[in-house]
């Protein structure tokens, strides 16, 4: 091709490589005056043409960039020598994306491919072309075509990837997966495999039928060593052992894994699940959150009689116990905490061990106590105590505080533990208003005494201590839903903005600011403290939803306005230019990723709060447009009078709605805008569980969204009238 000749797009690359470091720069102005002096040399250069087409769509004239790469394209048409470069067809392509012409490009690239079938460059931009528009089974069917041309091994895996891409969609699973394996098990047959992702790619094809002996056989073969980690070969050996029914089998594999690392979580609930014969690991989906893995599971009654449960769970102890012993000078939280998740199992299937499991976290306690993930480490287990268990072991943690090493910053970490304790199981809903004002009290003047550890800390570093002021909020917030007095609510706004001042990157204070200020009306102040977090890319998914609901019903339109525009541009780019890393993925063949990447933009597209917000926006637009007819009436042919909703209800009706908001970061006080626990008469409870808030929140986006659409539907009907 031209440009392997010191040519770029038939243009000598001297020529064009000034003008693209102008528009890496974003000196649009001086790049559209090179390429006008360039057009001057080369007047019927499409790549001269398209070089100024992608200069004014960067500076925004899209119609102009439009009409100068249709001339482009008809130029190429003309001259069949230049279809044959890659480059000029690419910045067509990118240009036609940008302006969302995704068919134009992919139709240019059609053009070329069908003029030179045998071109593998121009085969490859195709196939980028359909990844763009997600057609996977046009995608499949050009990758077979380069695999039938040089026989690679990738072009064979992006054809087997674009087949799982299609079974996702739920289209034609079985006869399709029986496609994937005969194409692999040809090519194996011939070649062999070269690549880790290829053997990954060729299980999973085999999983998904259900075909485990299969691929445990593919697995202990000769493919088996191209899996050089012998601790993911043995994941993937345990996964499919346990999936076909051989547990016993399943259980040696994950005694292995643990034997190599001790403080997998993840494989042990594998490992207990595959000694007590129950699959709940699997199929309650422990890998479903990459983010916040759940660290214990439901488990089914066992059908094991009481001697062999016993006997198996006594195994696992004292397998467990040796890593306690060994790992006596490491941090190995794992180890203790599964001699936890055993107890827990024996009191599940009807073993009274309260005994045992106070035992077990007194001895996490004085290994583990000073550290912050203690008390969400062990929430689960104190679950299973009775209330008089639960107010010992608080006693005994209280104690303990005192009694263990004199290390500051362990001293410290202990007595947070113990007022998480305290407010996590005591029954401080009975303790009177002054000894609750001097709890709050105590943290806020540990908080300050605690200061001079974090001196030399990066001002961007996390704190030592630097949980007490969320704490303390937590007990003034507690004290003012007990009395109604609004002081309380005042002193836990200071004692963050305190904090703020000390130390102004904390960002969980600066969210239980937003809903202090939300709660009080203060709308305004909520959302400057939004404005703070910083909130950018997919953060815009998972975190608005503090703020997004209030502002949907507060008169605020301004603020509204941009941030529903924030919100839908980086929505909108994410799933403009999300193609583009799954096309990265293929290049780099990791297989493994271009799903995730497919299926990550399945999700954002399925997202409650995305749908809410292509609602909410041109209904703020005709809010703000009242007083003008003219600018209603633009608007309204902007929806195509309301049919843009109509549309919109059809998706959801075809999709099952996301609900991607970290709940983790939401105060328990504040769960949704419909059910604010403040707003009504204080139950006695000090603390709400994180899943009710999930439950919660979800279903009343849920039907908030439908409440949205129905008074659209209403308002339309009025304005059309």
């Amino acid at each position: 091709m031209a440009s392997k000749f010191g040519l770029a797009g038939g243009i000598p690359e001297r020529r064009v490589r000034q003008i693209w470091d102008a528009v890496d720069s974003r000196q649009f102005k001086n790049a559209l005056k090179l390429s006008a002096a360039l057009l001057s040399k080369y007047p019927n250069s499409p790549y001269a043409l398209a070089l100024k087409a992608l200069i004014l769509e960067r500076m925004g004239k899209s119609d102009e960039a439009l009409a100068i790469c249709l001339n482009a394209k008809e130029l190429l048409y003309k001259n069949e020598s230049m279809l044959m470069d890659d480059l000029t067809l690419s910045t067509l392509q990118i240009v036609f994306q940008r302006l969302d012409h995704l068919e134009l490009g992919t139709s240019c690239y059609e053009y070329a491919c069908s003029k030179f079938p045998n071109n593998l460059e121009l085969m490859m931009g195709l196939f980028n072309c359909y990844v763009r528009e997600y057609s996977f089974v046009k995608q499949q069917q050009t990758a077979i075509k380069m695999y039938k041309l040089v026989g690679e091994e990738r072009f064979l895996l992006w054809a087997v990837c674009s087949i799982q891409l299609q079974v996702f969609c739920g289209n034609g699973g079985e006869k399709l997966l029986l496609l994937a394996e005969g194409l692999l098990k040809k090519h194996v047959a011939s070649h062999s495999l070269h690549e880790p992702e290829a053997l990954i790619v060729y299980i999973s094809i085999l999983e998904q039928q259900a075909k485990y002996g299969d691929a445990l056989e593919i697995l202990s073969g000769k493919l088996g060593s191209l899996l050089m980690i012998e601790v993911d070969k043995l994941r993937i050996q345990g996964r499919l052992l346990a999936q076909s029914g051989d547990f016993a089998a399943g259980a040696n594999t994950y005694q292995k894994i643990l034997e190599l690392c001790p403080d997998d979580w993840e494989c042990f609930l594998h490992y207990l699940g595959c000694l007590l014969e129950d699959d709940s690991s699997w199929s309650n989906g422990v890998n479903g959150d990459p983010v916040h893995p759940p660290k214990f599971v439901e488990c089914t009654v066992s059908h094991l009689t009481d001697e062999v449960l016993n006997s198996r769970l006594s195994n696992a102890s004292a397998f467990l116990l040796k890593f306690q012993v060994d790992a006596n000078n490491c941090f190995l939280r794992g180890p203790y905490l599964a001699i936890l998740e055993i107890e827990r199992r024996r009191h599940l299937y009807g073993k009274s061990n309260y005994d045992d499991i106070m035992k077990a976290l007194i001895q996490y306690f004085f290994k583990f106590g000073h550290l912050a993930c203690f008390t969400s480490d062990v929430e689960m287990f104190l679950q299973v105590l009775t209330p008089d268990n639960k107010m010992e072991f608080l006693e005994k943690v209280m104690k303990g505080t005192n009694s263990l090493p004199t290390i500051p910053t362990k001293v410290l970490g202990l007595s947070i533990t113990a007022f998480k304790i305290q407010q996590l199981i005591g029954n401080i809903d009975k303790v009177p208003v002054v000894e609750h004002e001097a709890l709050a009290g105590q943290m806020v003047e540990m908080y300050w005494k605690s200061l001079p550890l974090s001196k030399g800390l990066d001002p961007q570093e996390s704190m030592h201590g630097e949980e007490l002021l969320s704490m303390t909020c937590s007990v003034l917030v507690q004290l003012y839903w007990r009395t109604r007095h609004l002081g309380y609510f005042l002193e836990a706004i200071m004692v963050l903005e305190f904090g703020l001042t000390i130390r102004r990157y904390v960002w969980q204070y600066k969210i239980l600011l937003l809903h202090l200020y939300s709660h009080l009306g203060a709308l305004s102040l909520a959302y400057e403290w939004y404005k703070s977090l910083d909130v950018k890319n997919i953060l815009m998914e998972t975190v608005s939803h503090h703020i997004l609901p209030h502002m949907l019903l507060s008169p605020l339109w301004v603020d509204l306005s941009n941030l529903l525009k924030d919100y839908l541009r980086f929505m909108d780019d994410h799933f403009r230019e999300s193609a583009d890393l799954t096309f990265l993925a293929y290049r780099h063949r990791n297989y493994s990723k271009v799903i995730e990447f497919v299926q990550f933009k399945e999700q954002l597209q399925r997202s409650n709060q995305y749908l809410v917000a292509r609602v909410e926006s041109p209904i703020l637009q005709l809010k703000q447009r009242a007083d003008s007819i003219e600018e209603e009436e633009g608007v309204l042919e902007s929806l195509n009078c309301g049919i843009h909703f109509v549309e919109l209800s059809n998706e959801i009706t075809s999709k099952t709605l996301t609900f991607n908001e970290d709940f983790q970061s939401r105060p328990w006080w504040t769960p949704v805008p419909g059910k604010n626990y403040l707003l009504g008469p204080f139950e006695g409870i000090s603390y709400c569980p994180k899943e009710n808030l999930v439950r919660n929140f979800s279903s009343i986006g849920f039907l908030r969204f439908f409440n949205v659409l129905y008074i659209t539907f209403s308002f339309d009907a009025l304005i059309i009238i």
